[in-house]
């Protein structure tokens, strides 16, 4: 070969080997992306409360004594729990006890008094029906005999009397007793004290009508909570009572409890302008018996409106305006938009009707830097087993 060919030649070969370097280094490099594998699964349409609810309890008595006094005895600590009917204060009462004993004292005599005067109208009785039949043989004139019958009806009438004075003494025993019962606090249910307010000597006053005051001691029941939460105007139309739901509490945050929808308050809570919502009451499908649920937790609530199995889905968080998704393909990780139709939807899964297959890879990371139709990606991890071509 000629000197001057052999250096074209060389030449030649130096500027394909230069360019072929160039190109390599120049081209543009796949953008790293989050992907999902199209596949068939569980698909719910779920609402959730617009603000934190709350855990409350099903029963929470705020309790007072029903007059004003000053507290004898305090038997409960805020902390304490009592069962039903357990005394929980004491207000001074002395002249109460008095005024029931003296009652009981006057019901004795009011019985003892119905007593003799029954017993004498019976014997005055006696003594008239002798003097009928003495009558009937003319052997007794007839102002004796009507003197006695006289007698006879009034000693039933005294007797009749003195069973009235009796039964006014029992009610008046009766409410002698109310009135001392009215200074004895009890808990009308089993629960746990969470507030006391009051100390031995000091004065409790009840609550004139129309004003809130503090209760003496505030009660509450435990044993059965439920959740309270405010779900938007819009969303609750959709609620009926007895829907699945899911529970979950900030004290648990790795925890999901299963509910039932008890109640839909039949009223909108206007709390501001723009947010209108509408209380929903969950109670606890199965209360777990290790979990301290103490009522004012917060809590959120995700209401099932209806579920599909085993349908074909993506993550929701893959779908971009106007029902667009970017599949990164197989073959040779470019990137391509698709269009789907949509069925049944939540915040974490979205039923596709048409558009994809199962297998597809389904961009997640739809918000990254330079992730677009028509580019070179690369993902981050895929199933094992799962390799782009």
């Amino acid at each position: 070969m000629k000197p001057i060919l052999r250096r074209i030649v060389i030449v030649l070969v130096f500027f394909v080997v230069a360019a072929l370097i160039l190109f390599y280094v120049m081209r543009d490099k796949p953008v790293s992306v989050v992907v999902q594998v199209v596949d068939s699964g569980r698909v719910e349409a779920t609402v959730a409360n617009t603000r934190s609810g709350t855990v409350k309890a099903c029963r929470r008595a705020r309790l007072a004594p029903a007059i004003g006094g000053q507290i004898h005895e305090l038997s409960v600590h805020e902390g304490d729990r009592v069962e039903a009917g357990q005394v929980l204060l004491v207000l001074w009462n002395e002249d109460l006890e008095a005024e029931v004993k003296l009652a009981e004292s006057e019901g004795a005599t009011s019985r003892a008094n119905a007593e003799e005067a029954c017993f004498l109208a019976e014997e005055a009785q006696r003594d008239a029906d002798r003097l009928v039949r003495l009558r009937k043989q003319d052997l007794v004139s007839e102002a004796d005999f009507d003197k006695a019958v006289t007698n006879a009806k009034a000693r039933r009438a005294n007797c009749e009397a003195a069973r009235a004075s009796v039964k006014m003494s029992a009610a008046r025993i009766k409410f002698a007793r109310a009135m001392l019962d009215h200074t004895i606090l009890k808990a009308p249910f089993a629960g746990i004290v969470a507030e006391v307010n009051g100390e031995l000597g000091e004065f409790v006053t009840p609550s004139p009508t129309g004003v809130a005051t503090l209760p003496a001691v505030d009660l509450i029941d435990t044993s059965c909570v439920y959740v309270s939460a405010p779900i938007d105007e819009v969303d609750a139309t959709s609620i009926r009572t007895g829907m699945e739901a899911r529970i979950t509490l900030d004290a648990f945050p790795k925890t999901n409890f299963k509910g039932l929808v008890r109640r839909i308050a039949p009223y909108v809570l206007e709390v501001e302008k723009q947010a209108r919502t509408v209380e929903v009451e969950t109670v606890f499908a199965d209360l777990p018996g290790n979990k301290n649920l103490l009522p004012g937790y917060s809590a959120d609530v995700e209401i099932v409106l209806d579920l599909l199995d085993d349908v074909l889905r993506i993550p929701t968080e893959a779908i971009l305006e106007r029902n667009r998704v970017l599949v990164c393909r197989r073959t040779d990780g470019l990137i391509e938009e698709r269009m789907i139709e949509q069925g049944l939807s939540n915040w974490q899964f979205t039923e596709v009707l048409s558009g994809l297959e199962p297998g597809d890879l389904v961009v997640t990371s739809v918000d990254r830097e330079g992730v677009k139709p028509g580019i070179r990606a690369e993902p981050e991890s895929l199933p094992k087993g799962k390799t782009v071509q």
